[in-house]
């Protein structure tokens, strides 16, 4: 496996994981460093809450229109939107936001994933642990700016389901139980660390329309899955996540059609009381130090590289250093955001 293998356990360099490979250059937009006195001089966040300063997800299966109505929700009220974390989220982000060879972003495809789901080189479990700290950093992001600006994120998904998936893998055979343990372990460690949403929406498709809808506007690889996997996220969303999330987070549930009539869905959101779960328990300390976790990225994901191992995440430390370097001689990707002559930035240290 390679550097991007899913900022996990190197077992021979536990020191050096690919996680650091990826995030070096980062900068948090909040200078942690001035972090405390800004708080002892008065800085609040709770100063900058209004009613939706909030975190929603929508969640369903694959083509239940999660995006479509994550983003009118967002624009009904005012919002940021937060598109799903795919496998090239970190690319995204980072850098000039070119997509990177596979090698710098977790060794996986979903490509892969669907033309051969039990490939025996590790794809399916890498791509899925990848996936996951994908969408741990974009939930560091989405908090971040709620923290930093007050205003409300609606996010496709989170880290909080993406179980569901892991659960379909196992059930259809694809993933070996060892993979199981060690995503528990890192989530463990990892989801702790932060709060859940507010509001978890639900799109509730039939798998025969999801399979159709599949059929009719899927990538030729996507249509490749098999209904039982389909079958099996579904039955993991309904019978494991939502029982578990409606006892922290408010919970709404959609047929398609109905989803589609986003006035009816704001009506919802609007008479909902939001009168449970962990975020009523926070003040302006707590939420001080949520901040300061959620702006180093490398903090808030360090615990899903804890360096245990198993063989489909695990990169030999020859190989780490290779790629490692590899990955530093990118452009931009040398030095923090803002130092790299090779991009043309101007060297300017004090900004």
């Amino acid at each position: 496996m390679s550097l991007g293998s899913v900022l996990r356990g190197v077992r021979s360099r536990p020191g050096l994981s690919a996680l650091r490979a990826a995030k070096l250059h980062i900068t948090p937009s909040w200078n942690l460093e001035y972090g405390w006195t800004a708080y002892v001089l008065g800085e609040r966040t709770t100063k900058r809450f209004n009613e939706f300063s909030k975190v929603f997800t929508v969640d369903g299966n694959l083509r239940s229109g999660k995006g479509k109505l994550a983003q009118h929700i967002a624009e009904k009220l005012n919002m940021r939107y937060f598109p799903e974390a795919d496998v090239h989220y970190l690319d995204r982000v980072t850098g000039d936001g070119s997509i990177l060879d596979s090698k710098f972003s977790g060794n996986c495809s979903l490509e892969t994933f669907y033309n051969d789901p039990k490939h025996p080189n590790g794809n399916s479990y890498r791509l899925q642990a990848w996936l996951y700290s994908n969408r741990l950093l974009q939930y560091g992001d989405a908090l971040e700016h709620l923290l930093a600006t007050g205003q409300g994120v609606v996010l496709e998904r989170s880290p909080y389901s993406d179980f569901v998936f892991l659960d379909a893998m196992f059930k259809q055979g694809y993933i070996h139980k060892r993979c199981v343990e060690h995503y528990g372990k890192i989530k463990h460690l990892s989801i702790c660390e932060v709060l859940p949403p507010h509001l978890v929406i639900y799109i509730d498709v039939p798998v025969p329309e999801v399979m159709k809808r599949i059929e009719e506007k899927g990538k030729p690889y996507e249509k490749k899955v098999s209904s039982a996997y389909i079958q099996s996220i579904e039955d993991c969303y309904k019978k494991t996540f939502l029982p578990e999330i409606s006892e922290t987070s408010e919970v709404l549930q959609y047929t398609p059609s109905e989803a589609e009539e986003v006035d009816k869905v704001i009506e919802d959101i609007e008479a909902l009381d939001f009168n449970k779960g962990p975020w009523l328990e926070q003040d302006d300390v707590t939420f001080h130090h949520l901040r300061k976790l959620v702006q180093d990225k490398m903090a808030l994901v360090r615990p899903t590289s804890v360096p245990i191992y198993i063989p489909e995440i695990t990169i030999g430390g020859h190989e780490l250093d290779k790629v490692y370097y590899q990955y530093r001689d990118l452009p931009g990707r040398k030095y923090d955001v803002g130092f790299n002559a090779d991009v043309g930035d101007k060297w300017i240290w004090l900004k």
